[in-house]
Parts: structure tokens; sequence; C-alpha cells
């Protein structure tokens, strides 16, 4: 089974709508379709990039589309609910042992609050995922009442993940709102994603760049 039957399986899709409206009660940023789709392809990206079997560049872009699965039980440890249902999902999917074990090793360990770079497949999921920040992600139609969350990832107009071959680096390159949201907001509520993207880079073979206007500032 691939990736392209994965992403249109209904079950599994109705779980991701409904961990999404879930988080929508509580106030987060979207991580519907477009979020979930968005990380599996970078996944997918960053491991055909670094030379990786065609297998297991599918099997990146699957745990980037089941990631987030988990915040349908709790936003609290969602990364370690998220690869329990995932297994279950996966095993009766008829997935091999050894795929499920490397999808959901990548999905438990996504999360910068317990997460680590076990694996190239955990590696690239941790950087496609912190990497995904952009206005559109945003659902508070109300400015003047924008947390710090909010402000952030609506002053990013533009966020690219590139892998720079010739200086063996990946980079995450920000163009930034002031007006919204500071380079400070940044960090406050990033800081610890970012040093994981550090680790998850140094696990590839890489280092990780953080450009934000135009500035390197890691």
């Amino acid at each position: 089974m691939n990736y392209q039957e994965i992403k249109n399986n209904k079950e599994i899709n109705t779980y991701i709508e409904q961990a999404d409206i879930s988080l929508r009660a509580l106030g987060y940023t979207e991580h519907c379709f477009a979020h979930v789709t968005a990380v599996a392809e970078k996944t997918g990206y960053i491991l055909q990039t670094l030379g990786y079997s065609e297998r297991t560049v599918e099997l990146g872009k699957i745990a980037g589309y089941l990631h987030d699965i988990g915040n349908l039980v709790n936003r609290v440890e969602h990364s370690q609910s998220g690869a329990v249902m995932a297994f279950r999902i996966l095993d009766r999917l008829g997935f091999p042992p050894d795929e499920i074990g490397m999808i959901v090793s990548a999905i438990g360990n996504h999360d910068e609050g317990t997460g680590v770079p076990v694996s190239p497949l955990a590696a690239a999921l941790i950087l496609a995922d912190k990497s995904d920040v952009r206005r559109n992600r945003v659902r508070n139609t109300d400015k003047s009442t924008f947390d710090i969350h909010d402000r952030v990832n609506y002053s990013v107009t533009e966020a690219e993940l590139a892998i720079i071959e010739e200086t063996e680096s990946i980079q995450l390159k920000l163009s930034i709102d002031t007006g919204y949201g500071s380079v400070m907001d940044y960090f406050e509520i990033f800081l610890d994603r970012m040093i994981l993207c550090r680790k998850a880079a140094e696990t590839l073979g890489l280092r990780f760049r953080l450009v934000i206007n135009n500035q390197q500032l890691i």
C-alpha cells in the first residue's frame, strides 16, 4: 500500500478531520488536510533529495500524513497516542512489521515535548512539521484578539524549506511581516522546535539554518 492509497482512505481522513475539529475548539491553528499534506510532501522531499529508497520516501509521506491523528484523543502527548492509532490502522491494512515500526517510531517522536530524531524518517518528519508556518493556518479572523501563536503564524508571509547541497545544510527561510509579529515572538514560541530541528538535521548529516527576512539567525 502506498501514500496515495493512505491519502484516499476514508477512515483515516475522518480521524484527521475530527482531530482538527477538536483543535479548532481549543483555539489551535489549522491541523487538517492542508497541514498533513504539506508535511507529507516535505517529508518525502527531504528523504528523496538525500537519496533514500523509493519505499522509504513513501513511508515518510505516510508518516507525515498520519502524524497528527493523535489530536483526536487529546492535544497532550498527541504524538504518542497518534503512534498507537497509526499502529492499529497500519496493522489492519496489512503493512509489514518493519514498515509499521518505522512509521510509528517517527510519529511518536515528532513533537518537541518528548520527540527525538531516532531515525532518518523521524528526522525528516520533524523538519517537515516544524517548518509549516504560514498565514493561512490562522483561523481567528479577529486580529485584535490574536494570541502569540496567531501573531507568529499570521506574520509569516512566505516560508521555504530547502536542502542546500553545496553547504550540506537544510534551510528554513521565512519572510515575516513585523507589523503582526516580531522575530522575538517567533523565538519565544518556537525555540524548542528549532532546537529539535537542529538535532533532526544532524541526524540526516546536515546543518540546520534559519533565515528570517534574509538574515541568518541559526
